[in-house]
């Protein structure tokens, strides 16, 4: 993000205003206390604390969401990731959609909002990250849209989906040390941790997929870099058809695609 945009962003929020009102009001001098407090959102950021953390919010497709260090922060892929299930959802039938690891809730609110006939369920071993995607889902309007389950994976949910969008962590295990500090010291590890190969998680995912998904359901899942081949051949191992590895925009592996057979 530019440093200018940045200033902006924490200084509004240290005003308790819009980022437009800034504009509209260049000139104004900023009071003892206000100045205080845009030091110490300045401070925290500059320790490391992400911006989205420091303000306690993001946007993500177009809507607002709460944030904490709870659960990931979203990332621009994950929208990518949205956009294929939205491009690929009927809109003029009923649908079940399954978000597997929920965290923030953006997926489902997202599948909740943009899919008016879909009924979403948001799993998540979390409680404290289960509670952000409830509080999301009210402040989007859609909780009578949601179902929020505590499971680990598949081993709560029950019924078959016609959509099956998952997140989920597939960092090497020896990389996690590497990340930057935002997200090594502020984001929690099981969100990120996929095991020795980054692999792990998406294999206890796929071992409960078959079962959970009606014929002619469609899975899309979120991958690492250099992971697109072995996903797919995880995906063919429990026969899905039509499996394909989708490139996001800075054209690299990012999204495996699969098809239960009809």
């Amino acid at each position: 993000m530019q440093p200018r945009l940045e200033a902006e962003i924490l200084l509004a929020h240290a005003l308790d205003v819009d980022r437009l009102h800034l504009y509209m009001a260049p000139d104004k001098p900023l009071t003892t206390d206000e100045r205080s407090r845009y030091r110490s959102v300045v401070k925290e950021r500059h320790s490391g604390t992400p911006l989205q953390h420091v303000i306690g919010e993001v946007n993500f497709y177009g809507l607002r969401f709460r944030v904490d260090r709870e659960a990931l922060i979203p990332r621009n892929e994950t929208e990518e990731l949205l956009d294929q299930v939205i491009k690929r959802a009927p809109r003029d039938r009923d649908i079940r959609c399954l978000d597997l690891g929920t965290g923030t809730g953006v997926i489902a609110v997202c599948m909740a909002r943009y899919l008016p006939k879909a009924q979403v369920t948001a799993v998540d071993i979390s409680p404290a990250a289960l509670q952000m995607a409830r509080e999301n889902a009210a402040l989007n309007e859609v909780t009578e849209r949601i179902e929020f389950v505590e499971s680990s994976w598949f081993a709560h949910v029950e019924g078959e989906f016609d959509f099956i969008a998952s997140n989920p962590p597939y960092i090497r295990s020896d990389e996690l040390a590497d990340l930057p500090v935002e997200v090594r010291v502020h984001e929690p590890s099981v969100a990120l941790d996929g095991g020795e190969d980054g692999l792990d998680k998406i294999r206890e995912i796929i071992e409960g997929l078959r079962a959970h998904l009606r014929p002619d359901g469609v899975v899309l899942m979120e991958i690492g870099h250099g992971q697109g081949d072995s996903v797919k051949q995880l995906f063919e191992s429990i026969e899905l058809v039509d499996v394909s590895v989708e490139r996001d925009m800075a054209d690299k592996d990012r999204f495996v695609v699969g098809r239960c057979p009809s």
